[in-house]
């Protein structure tokens, strides 16, 4: 059982926690596993909206294997904001010491920051804290304009609903982008993509068509990603002739189902690499017959 608790502090944004709560929430639902709790300083919590939340003071023992989430809250400027007690902060710290992950949304960051968790690491957060983050952690690589970046098990994303890209990537690298999708399906989340492109997700941005169809094509390519597929193999799972998946493919994502294929195997290739894997081991894991593929794909 993963534990994700949610960290909350006064005045916290509702679609911070709401997001990604509901990805988890729905992981739990598809795939089972997952058990969420929201901890704070207190009993409970007046988020920025005026809905009361309830909490525990009781911070709980967790292990490598569990998530700690800060939402953000309202914040024009961060300084002076989003207070947290020198318990709930040194239990942040000793969470990430041992192994675990922490995630931030939006103002969220600087509470990984007050922690010492943003030190030498990428970060992000919203595009109106950006420069205020960078002048209160100068040891930190602020990184502008993109929805999330991860680095050393510190996940930070920008504003409001980034949130939910940032745990939809979660469920991506922990049980595959077929179980991510499934559930951005359900939560009728359609891709919107900035930044540079190592962080703008093949995934999503190319699931906000309609066509059930190609949903079903691209369920199979995401499942069986390092599998080579052939073009029948796909028209029999959907239904239809070869040219026809290759018509109604294309016109939905804007490339062939190969193409699709080796964007995805690149994307989780990178977040290997990123994790510590070599080239050579990231390109067999995901179905490169060996490296020279996938470094003329990153060159690309």
């Amino acid at each position: 059982m993963t534990r994700v608790v949610f960290l909350l502090v006064p005045g916290v944004h509702l679609l911070d926690l709401a997001g990604p709560a509901q990805v988890f929430s729905s992981a739990a639902d598809i795939v089972g596993g997952y058990a969420l709790s929201y901890v704070g300083d207190s009993d409970s919590v007046l988020s920025h909206q005026g809905v009361p939340l309830g909490t525990s003071s009781e911070l709980p023992s967790l292990d490598v294997h569990d998530l700690v989430f800060v939402p953000g809250w309202r914040s024009p400027k961060i300084a002076g904001t989003g207070h947290l007690s020198g318990r709930a902060m040194e239990w942040l710290r000793a969470h990430h010491f041992t192994g675990g992950t922490v995630a931030s949304v939006c103002s969220g960051a600087d509470v990984l920051g007050r922690a010492g968790l943003l030190d030498g690491r990428r970060c992000t957060t919203h595009h109106e804290l950006q420069d205020e983050l960078e002048q209160r952690y100068p040891a930190a690589r602020v990184t502008r304009d993109v929805l999330f970046v991860e680095d050393g098990r510190v996940v930070t994303s920008a504003g409001i609903a980034s949130g939910i890209d940032l745990a939809l990537h979660l469920v991506a690298v922990r049980h595959g982008p077929s179980v991510a999708a499934a559930i951005a399906r359900t939560m009728v989340v359609y891709a919107r993509r900035n930044g540079d492109d190592h962080q703008a997700s093949v995934l999503l941005r190319h699931r906000s068509h309609v066509n059930e169809t190609v949903h079903r094509i691209q369920d199979v390519i995401e499942s069986r990603l390092a599998d080579r597929l052939s073009l029948a193999e796909l028209a029999t799972h959907a239904g239809c002739s070869e040219r026809t998946v290759t018509r109604l493919f294309s016109r939905a994502t804007g490339m062939t189902p190969l193409k699709y294929q080796q964007a995805l195997r690149v994307e989780r290739a990178e977040h290997l690499i990123g994790q510590g894997a070599t080239v050579e081991t990231a390109a067999r894991n995901v179905g490169f017959e060996d490296a020279r593929m996938l470094r003329r794909l990153r060159s690309r």
